[in-house]
């Protein structure tokens, strides 16, 4: 990791937390700072992830959907899906 320019900053954490940077930079010889910069850039690589609960959760929601049956025939849905298809490539603003 580059470290070409850095700033300086200041935070209030927990006694917790802050032993366990203390802790874990100490087991790896590292600066607490190095430990803190790699645990953000863990965070913000899984941040936009789902979470194992959230994932197990809509995908109960989709098995639910999908053992319902069908509120419709498939004519119907056929029917709106060529309407939306007509609509999309009738206008819109490329259209002239």
């Amino acid at each position: 990791m580059s470290m070409a320019r850095t700033v300086k900053m200041t935070f209030t954490l927990d006694q917790g937390t802050a032993e366990r940077i203390d802790r874990t930079a100490a087991r790896l010889g590292m600066p607490k700072s190095g430990v803190v910069r790699e645990a953000v850039a863990e965070y913000a690589a899984r941040a936009g992830k789902l979470s194992e609960s959230e994932r197990r959760r809509m995908l109960r929601a989709i098995d639910t959907m999908m053992s319902r049956p069908p509120t419709r025939s498939d004519a119907a849905t056929d029917r709106e899906i060529a309407e939306i298809r007509r609509a999309r490539h009738a206008g819109g603003r490329r259209s002239r």
